[in-house]
């Protein structure tokens, strides 16, 4: 080690907490947080979830074809038609 000192170095304990919080108020914090929130209108809701919904339709078409050609090429190649 550098400085010539051959003394270990010791972790320092973690700072615990001081005041032990009852669940009632953990959970009052939290539905107060979860008011603070900006939640989405009706339309953005139903916006984003059309949008989702169309996603999983596409990439499960897609995933779906896939897998077909797999099995078609696969069968081809295993069985010869």
């Amino acid at each position: 080690m550098a400085g010539g000192s051959k003394k270990a170095r010791v972790a320092k304990p973690l700072a615990m907490p001081t005041k032990k919080r009852s669940r009632l108020t953990f959970f009052g914090e939290a539905i107060g947080e979860l008011r603070k929130a900006r939640w989405p209108t009706r339309e953005e809701a139903l916006r984003l979830s059309t949008i989702v919904f169309v996603i999983c339709v596409v990439v499960g078409a897609v995933l779906g074809i896939i897998d077909y050609g797999f099995t078609k090429l696969l069968g081809y190649l295993l069985v010869g038609g």
